[in-house]
């Protein structure tokens, strides 16, 4: 039998997706023109789909810091952080981030999934519990499964569920570990974490969270859904990705526990990985500090995310259960997805679309998420050219 026999069926489902779906699936960014414009099938574009929440993947300083530091160390450390791949950069950053979560310890990895790999896959080994919520990100369930524990979902941001299976588990004796998202990427809702932190204390668990798409977003400072809820203290871990806010590539975890530093000997992902860029480090540190100092980004994203919002809804389109600057638009018909898709391209607007199996619901979604560095004009487009495509859609 052949190594890639058991490749088959996924093989036949990606053919079929790609003669259904070809166009979105071989989407290419052509040129770049700014974080918020590019040239797709050699037409400009507006993004609306690129998690680059305050624009910095193109802002000066941030690319200014970048190329100093390519200058200055290299394009590469050619080693892993164990070995020679620690550079000034990367505990600097470390100490920056420490500061920013008000946490005593953070180790950066190289992307942010190797971040919930090392850390996931670290933490809890045979024997021990995971109890992470339905709709956690990849990466979080495949940390779970390399480390072994034994693992349980709780229904999507359901309290009541995740008590239930706590109170029931706890009679096992044995560590937990809650995970959860601060903004979940797919329907943009925000973790009750309130509530689930009160729960956490009651049964004597370990709390998880993963600020990938709510640092720089959420927060009065844009220290993510921990700041925003009041429950710093309650938290155990904070992971997240340089690949959002930050505009860059890299992970980390910050926690008050001391002995989170044995995983820079106990991670597989940390001691086997080259460690991250200098560039990318420069310009995450840069993007950092631009979260501290420049809070206007933030009202900007925020007053873009209201302004599209409102205009979606007026349009009677059925949208995500929050108002947050990630905006679904749901259909029921996948087929009607793609056409809107096709659509909004055409009219010069590019958003990501979700398609079953990987939607939460099981529902084909078209996904906006926001940036500060749109304009009023390119909210207004992206507003106009979904009218434009609900007409259209209405003819047929």
């Amino acid at each position: 039998m052949s190594i890639f026999k058991k490749f088959q069926r996924l093989e036949e489902s990606g053919k079929k997706l790609k003669k259904e779906f070809g166009a979105f699936f071989n989407v290419v960014l052509e040129e770049i023109i700014s974080s918020t414009e590019a040239v797709i099938n050699g037409k400009r574009v507006i993004l609306a789909g690129t998690n680059n929440y305050l624009g910095l993947s193109m802002d000066d300083s941030c690319i200014e810091a970048a190329c100093q530091a390519l200058r200055n160390e290299g394009t590469g450390t050619t080693g892993s952080r164990m070995a020679n791949g620690t550079f000034s950069g990367h505990v600097k950053l470390e100490k920056e981030l420490s500061s920013f979560w008000n946490r005593s310890h953070t180790i950066v990895f190289t992307t942010g999934y190797g971040a919930n790999l090392a850390v996931l896959s670290s933490l809890a080994g045979p024997g021990e519990i995971v109890l992470l919520d339905s709709d956690c990100h990849a990466s979080i369930y495949d940390g779970c499964r390399m480390g072994g524990a034994d693992i349980f979902r709780f229904r999507h941001n359901d309290v009541k569920d995740l008590e239930k299976r706590l109170k029931r588990l706890s009679e096992r004796g044995t560590n937990i570990l809650i995970a959860v998202e601060g903004l979940y990427s797919m329907l943009g809702d925000r973790a009750k974490l309130e509530e689930i932190a009160e729960i956490k204390q009651k049964y004597g668990a370990y709390l998880l969270i993963d600020e990938a798409h709510s640092l720089g977003v959420l927060g009065d400072n844009g220290r993510g859904l921990v700041e925003e809820s009041g429950v710093n203290e309650q938290v155990d871990f904070i992971t997240g990705t340089f690949s959002k806010s930050l505009g860059s590539v890299g992970g980390f975890c910050s926690s008050n526990h001391p002995e989170i530093e044995t995983l820079r000997y106990a991670s597989r992902p940390y001691v086997f990985t080259a460690s991250p860029s200098p560039a990318n480090i420069a310009a995450a540190r840069k993007a950092l500090d631009i979260i501290i100092h420049r809070p206007d980004l933030r009202k900007r994203l925020w007053d873009n995310t209201y302004s599209l919002h409102e205009r979606l809804s007026a349009l009677g389109l059925s949208l995500g259960p929050e108002i947050t600057p990630i905006i679904p638009v749901r259909y029921q018909d996948p087929d009607e997805a793609l056409s809107t898709w096709t659509r909004l391209l055409e009219n010069g607007v590019y958003v990501n679309m979700v398609l079953p199996p990987a939607t939460p619901d099981g529902s084909a979604f078209l996904r906006c998420s926001l940036s500060a560095a749109h304009t009023a004009r390119q909210i207004e487009a992206i507003a106009e050219a979904f009218e434009k495509a609900a007409a259209a859609g209405n003819l047929h």
